[in-house]
């Protein structure tokens, strides 16, 4: 039996919190489960993560594996940093782990392509007055070329 340190939905229609439990692998996501092993509120402001670190160290130690959302979630909460300096020896007393989650960047890909296309117009319309500029360059100085290549007899 592989056991899954995963994230349960629960709450109601656009109001979802999930519980952090170990279950087996094998179950649904909203399935049997062993443990509760904590909370996470994402739509709390900052989004909140609380967990029991005795209980998910034991099943960390015992082979469980997290899945990669609840990987993230621990690493920046400083779960895994603790279990480190817990396993090589060191004073674990004073290292806290957060409660708050870092708000992340939300990705604006729409807006940013919306706006390179109102710019392209422009941008041809620049180019083309910059090639015609040359345009008349080139004439102008061909223009002086021919006339001073003229014999002056």
């Amino acid at each position: 039996m592989a056991v899954k340190i995963r994230l349960r939905r629960m709450g109601r229609k656009k109001k979802a919190y999930f519980r952090v439990i170990a279950t087996d692998s094998r179950s649904p996501r909203d399935g049997r489960f062993i443990e509760i092993l904590g909370h996470y509120h994402p739509l709390d402001n900052p989004a909140t993560l609380e967990v029991k670190e005795e209980r998910v160290f034991f099943w960390l130690g015992n082979g469980a594996i997290p899945t990669e959302t609840v990987n993230a979630l621990f690493k920046q909460i400083g779960l895994y940093r603790k279990l480190e300096k817990m396993e090589k020896g060191e004073d674990i007393s004073q290292l806290e782990i957060l409660t708050q989650i870092k708000e992340r960047k939300k990705k604006r890909k729409k807006k940013k392509a919306a706006k390179l296309e109102e710019k392209k117009p422009e941008e041809k319309e620049v180019e083309e007055t910059k090639s015609e500029q040359k345009e008349t360059e080139e004439n102008s100085s061909g223009k002086e070329d021919a006339t001073s290549e003229k014999p002056s007899s």
